[in-house]
């Protein structure tokens, strides 16, 4: 048995789980809706509040997809019952993050400035305390979505390994590279 896939999941109160015949397993909770398609060759079963996840067989494909989904599932519970959040640093001198409505506006340095839209599923805020650095906090139901964004917005301006500016998340610890070091004669 798959370690993970094998577990079951535990459904929070004010969760209830439907399976679908075209196999598409949806979640409603208290902070909205999800719902993914599943392989047909995996069972999903609900027993005494918990949902069981089972395979047919033992190959390799079928472990990996037991494995798969119950973690999808598992990700779909938690977001519908407490949801997702992430924050992120940005680090610079005259680095500026802002929010109006939906859109991310940065200034990174660039000639430019940068108009990110978000989804709607997810909801964005930007904060600039005085002597901080802003601090942009993304929050939704749906963990793919949220980490595509998180690493979409972390794509405009990485941290660099020498003074660690760029967008970075709370609480990374950056590896710093030592600069080049003056030679005396």
């Amino acid at each position: 048995m798959s370690r993970i896939g094998k577990l079951p999941i535990k459904l929070p109160q004010g969760v209830s789980l439907t399976v679908k015949p075209d196999n598409t397993v949806t979640v409603k909770g208290p902070n909205g809706e999800l719902s993914q398609v599943i392989d047909p060759d995996i069972k999903v079963e609900i027993q005494d509040g918990e949902v069981v996840l089972a395979r047919p067989t033992e190959q390799k494909r079928h472990k990996a997809l037991h494995g798969l989904y119950r973690s999808l599932i598992n990700n779909m519970v938690v977001g519908v019952s407490t949801g997702y959040k992430i924050q992120m640093e940005v680090v610079g001198v005259g680095y500026k993050a802002e929010t109006r409505g939906q859109i991310l506006q940065l200034h990174l340095g660039y000639s430019h400035d940068i108009h990110f839209e978000i989804p709607s599923e997810v909801k964005v805020e930007a904060k600039t305390e005085r002597r901080s650095n802003p601090v942009i906090t993304l929050t939704s139901n749906d963990k793919q979505l949220i980490g595509q964004i998180a690493a979409k917005i972390r794509s405009f301006r990485a941290p660099e390994p020498y003074k660690g500016k760029g967008i970075k998340f709370v609480g990374e610890e950056l590896r710093k590279k030592a600069g080049k070091s003056a030679t005396a004669k």
